[in-house]
């Protein structure tokens, strides 16, 4: 039978290769040490469980909940907004809940995208922000993923050269899966750019609390008039180690939150009113349970860049997020990111993501999550380290063929 229209648009999975190598090499009982997926492996707070059971044991918060999220939802994450970025949002028309930011982004996508639209996307990045549009009948036209002074001419370059004009721009800073950066004026000159072209901005602000050696990153929302033409979205799987609840959030714009709205009212009933109330309570709080959080994920980061230097390879360290993107080591960069990634489980009995899972251009780089302890990480070092010194051992008893005769 035909595929259909919308499977038939959607590549293979390349992420799924190395994820069948995985449960193969754990089936005959190897130790796999899993840096693949961004699966965050600390536990949620304890003070947001106990919020979680406290409410889940009153009946009445069975009952089907909010699509747009509970009132005292909606207003916490616009008080975190004020706090945090000095953002004054209106819970009422400016903020949604969403079943997590990927789902924010995919439904997005349903509610503005017409057939033949042109979203400009970067690549590499996380890839909903492109196959959502995909999978909504839109057209990607891929630009960079640094925010440099390159930036600006590009998108100029591709308004020119588009039919139709762009309808928006997705951005992700801090970056899955570069980590990259953008700076408050970055987002100024990004802001002038859409309002001049009446483009829409969609940004992933999903690792906003995850950052390191630097300022806290900026919303692109604290540019006056960016409310004018863009939405924000954010999650909590990250910033509370809260992946599994599925909570996340859209803000920003009216027109596009009363879009995505009329979208969800369709499509869901809200998450489970106590997952609600708990994530309310969680962006009520002080805060401690995000510092802690981002201290984890920093010691990891030294750990992982040490060890892995230590091992041969060399893993610029990132400034934010929960992934370090590695440049493939030069005797294996020929192979591309997949085969590399799969020659990584089979040899070293590690598991990375390959970089070509997040746009053609990340194929000269493998992302690797900080989803394991200390411990785990230093023995990940330990047998690349076992790995890479066998690979060279064999490149130098090779004999040449014409000497052999």
């Amino acid at each position: 039978m035909e595929e259909f229209h919308k499977v038939r648009r959607l590549p293979p999975y390349v992420f799924e290769q190395v994820n069948r190598l995985k449960a193969s090499a754990r089936a005959r009982g190897a130790d796999i040490i899993d840096l693949g997926m961004g699966n965050p492996d600390l536990p949620t707070p304890k003070a947001i469980v106990d919020k979680l059971c406290d409410v889940v044991r009153d009946p009445r918060t069975h009952r089907y909940s909010s699509s747009r999220g509970i009132p005292g939802l909606r207003r916490a994450q616009a008080a975190y907004y004020a706090r945090r970025f000095g953002v004054k949002l209106d819970p009422e028309r400016q903020v949604i809940a969403t079943l997590g930011s990927k789902e924010g982004f995919a439904n997005m996508a349903q509610a503005i995208t017409a057939p033949g639209d042109v979203v400009l996307c970067p690549d590499p990045t996380y890839p909903i922000h492109s196959f959502g549009f995909i999978m909504s009948g839109g057209v990607i036209r891929s630009i960079p993923a640094e925010p440099d002074h390159n930036f600006i001419p590009v998108l100029e370059r591709a308004v020119r050269h588009s039919i139709p004009k762009p309808l928006a721009l997705i951005l992700n800073y801090p970056s899955n899966p570069t980590a990259c950066l953008a700076t408050l004026d970055f987002y100024k000159d990004v802001v002038a750019f859409a309002r001049k072209h009446d483009i829409i901005i969609l940004s992933d602000l999903a690792y906003s609390e995850i950052y390191f050696d630097t300022a806290p990153p900026p919303s692109v929302l604290q540019v006056p008039g960016a409310m004018d033409v863009a939405v924000e979205f954010t999650s909590m799987s990250k910033t509370f180690s809260m992946p599994g609840w599925r909570m996340g959030f859209a803000v920003g714009n009216e027109r596009l939150i009363a879009a995505l709205s009329r979208v969800k009212s369709y499509l869901d009933y809200g998450a489970f009113t106590p997952i609600q109330v708990a994530a309310t309570a969680a962006l009520n709080s002080d805060g401690s349970e995000i510092e802690e959080v981002r201290s984890v994920y920093h010691r990891r980061r030294d750990v992982l860049v040490d060890a892995f230097g230590r091992a041969g390879w060399h893993v610029p360290p990132p400034p934010a997020t929960m992934f370090a993107w590695a440049p493939i080591p030069e005797p294996f960069r020929h192979l591309g990111s997949l085969e590399f990634s799969k020659l990584l489980v089979e040899k070293a009995d590690v598991a990375v993501a390959p970089g070509v899972g997040f746009g053609e251009h990340g194929d000269d780089y493998v992302r690797i999550a900080l989803v394991e302890n200390e411990h785990r990480i230093r023995q990940a070092a330990r047998n690349i380290k076992r790995f890479l010194t066998t690979a060279a051992e064999a490149t130098t008893n090779v004999v040449p063929f014409a000497a052999s005769r």
